[in-house]
């Protein structure tokens, strides 16, 4: 075993990952907000973001996704030894990870049901950066409205018309996250 697998999670693990959970759900109670997150290490092309947010919500039964260039041996090994999480296809995930352009298209993951809506993917999504300013949010945890820069603002317009089904986002850069759930109401730069 490399010495890349055993290394890069979190020094301590009960504090570290309260507090990168504090900071998730922080991030989807309070969508397009800008959250710093550490104590992760991930293998590349993995984010600090995303390793820490992959450390504290995945387990031995929570199905994960690799999309792209996140699908490496590397990656593979570091997730199956930090979290035990199973890997899947897109179809069968509750988290998948990569880029936008990996993790297209949206089709491919599971919404929910009308008995379940719960049972939909949430897709972490590695971005070259995180900025406030683009899409303009509104809904719930959002006072007025906020801005954050997306990827492809008619795809989460989309999303969000399935509500209450739908898919959840987490998007990542650096030790940087951001989240928007399918609650969110999107519309154009102004």
């Amino acid at each position: 075993m490399q010495a890349q697998t055993l290394s890069g999670g979190f020094a301590d693990p009960a504090t570290q990952s309260a507090h990168a959970f504090r900071c998730v759900m922080e991030a989807m109670a309070r969508p397009g907000t800008l959250h710093d997150i550490s104590g992760a290490k991930p293998p590349a092309p993995l984010s600090p973001a995303a390793g820490a947010v992959l450390l504290t919500l995945c387990d031995t039964e929570t199905p994960v996704y690799l999309a792209g260039d996140a699908n490496c041996d590397a990656v593979r090994s570091w997730l199956a030894f930090h979290t035990g999480a199973p890997l899947v296809g897109p179809s069968h995930c509750q988290f998948a990870v990569g880029t936008w352009h990996a993790t297209a298209p949206l089709s491919a993951y599971p919404i929910g049901t009308s008995e379940y809506p719960d049972r939909s993917a949430t897709l972490i999504v590695e971005c070259p950066e995180l900025i406030d300013i683009g899409a303009v949010l509104t809904g719930p945890g959002i006072q007025d409205k906020a801005a954050l820069s997306l990827p492809d603002v008619a795809a989460f317009q989309s999303n969000h018309a399935l509500f209450p089904l739908g898919l959840d986002f987490i998007f990542t850069s650096g030790d940087r996250l951001a989240a928007l759930p399918r609650s969110t109401e999107v519309t154009s730069c102004m």
